[in-house]
């Protein structure tokens, strides 16, 4: 069934974008040389090794730093979402909240801070990012608290603000965030190793950028606020603190050629661009004619659903008949939460995908993130066909009613429940996250599946 061939080329991605291969290949050690993307560093000019990190792929890139290194790591903390962990012996693993941040984080962070206090010119730090460290990695910038920074997030996140615009404030909040977490580790050498998440793989906008110089500035954030309309909603100290490092009494975040990055190197060892080469090459083998539309989607998730649901018709009207087409996509979408439902982005999406083909033959569609969540649910994405609208209408589901509250999550749920369908998708945490990835089968015709379900963490996991 289409839902099975989707769900192997899925399965696909997820593999080649597995965190521990990606250190693995990217890092290696020769004797007391430390190879690291091509550049050597010589560990007898080195004390002591410090591991630090936070998002949700770096557990298993710890593992695999743990691997290489072995005894060379004296210590290390991480901050992982929770449910990310995996087994590690040297370095830390600090669960806590994710996207909203909390006092975990918090406590994982000053963990961090505390290491660094004690670091000179003879300590080599490991900075393991990916995504989801801007809400993992958290200190608030003197005089905000917590829970400024979690009503900031949650508005910015409901008004539909890109990834770049949110990272740009939280930056702007914070002690450790767009390179100044740099400045606590200087004079150590410090050598960032990150899995990239976001839209062009910008080093100061993945994890909001701790280590590397900020091209943001405080007027940036202010006017991010002021766009999306938030400002009346802001706690009265964001604004203020925001106001005040447009005013220069509060100083900027650490830019390109300052000091305290003479010493730290980033390189990216994952990214979507390996998911999607993954995809395409299953699915190739699997005798589809693959497609790859773009690895840089965004914009709003229904207008997303629309652009796809677009190139989805044409290839079916255009194709040659008995030969099934694989069109793939990813990136990073936003929601404009104007109700009060429950889902993510990839529900949202694939729902209103669902309501543009409705009655389309033939067309198959699969969106998920990558990381096993979307939004604050156990779901990480739906698949949908022509079918998937006439289905829920003869239970009674309106479709368009779901998709206006932004309750794509209960829609699947009850769609699912009321006809024994399996439209959610469900893997539990993957050790990944390098954004989300969707796949439309175009195909002479398709059913809607009864269809064996995901799979569950042990399964899905890329690093068993």
């Amino acid at each position: 069934m289409e839902r099975d061939s989707g769900i192997k080329i899925y399965r696909s991605a997820l593999i080649a974008s597995d965190p521990y291969i990606a250190v693995k290949k990217a890092v290696y050690l020769e004797e007391n040389r430390l190879m690291v993307g091509g550049t050597l560093y010589d560990l007898s000019n080195f004390n002591r090794v410090m591991v630090i990190g936070a998002g949700k792929g770096t557990a298993l890139m710890a593992r695999a730093v743990e691997d290489v290194m072995g005894e060379r790591v004296d210590k290390g903390v991480i901050i992982v979402k929770y449910g990310h962990t995996t087994h590690l012996d040297r370095i830390r693993q600090v669960e806590a909240s994710h996207p909203l941040p909390d006092l975990a984080g918090v406590r994982g962070t000053g963990e961090i801070l505390e290491m660094l206090r004690k670091v000179d010119d003879k300590t080599l730090i490991i900075c393991l990012l990916s995504g989801g460290g801007s809400a993992l990695l958290v200190s608030p910038a003197n005089g905000l608290t917590l829970e400024d920074k979690q009503i900031t997030t949650d508005l910015l996140l409901k008004s539909g603000a890109t990834i770049d615009e949110l990272n740009t404030v939280r930056k702007h909040l914070s002690k450790v965030k767009g390179g100044q977490l740099a400045g606590m580790a200087s004079p150590a050498t410090v050598v960032t190793l990150i899995l990239s998440d976001v839209i062009g793989d910008r080093l100061d906008v993945i994890a909001s950028g701790p280590t590397v110089p900020d091209r943001s500035t405080f007027a940036d954030a202010l006017n991010i606020v002021t766009t999306h309309n938030v400002e009346d909603r802001f706690p009265e100290k964001v604004l203020n603190h925001l106001r005040a490092g447009v005013n220069g009494t509060v100083p900027e975040t650490p830019k390109e050629g300052e000091p305290c990055f003479n010493n730290a190197s980033a390189f990216i060892v994952g990214s979507l661009r390996q998911a999607i080469a993954a995809a395409k090459e299953i699915a190739e083998e699997m005798g589809f004619d693959t497609e790859i539309i773009t690895d840089k989607l965004q914009g709003e998730a229904r207008n997303a659903a629309r652009y796809l649901a677009d190139i989805a018709r044409r290839v079916k009207r255009d194709k040659k008949p008995g030969k099934p087409h694989c069109l793939i996509s990813g990136g990073e979408t936003t929601v404009m939460v104007k109700g009060t439902g429950k889902g993510g982005r990839n529900q949202e999406m694939a729902l209103a995908f669902a309501i543009e083909i409705s009655g389309s033959e033939g067309i198959t569609m699969l969106s998920a993130g990558t990381d096993g969540t979307d939004g604050p649910t156990d779901a990480t994405g739906a698949v949908v066909d022509g079918n998937t609208v006439n289905l829920a209408n003869r239970v009674g589901l309106d479709p368009q009613t779901y998709l206006a509250d932004n309750n794509s999550y209960v829609y699947f749920e009850k769609l699912d429940a009321l006809t024994g369908s399996d439209h959610h998708i469900k893997t539990g945490p993957t050790g990944t996250n390098v954004m989300d990835i969707q796949l439309i089968l175009v195909s002479d015709s398709t059913v809607c599946g009864h269809s064996v379900p995901v799979g569950n963490k042990t399964e899905m996991a890329t690093n068993e």
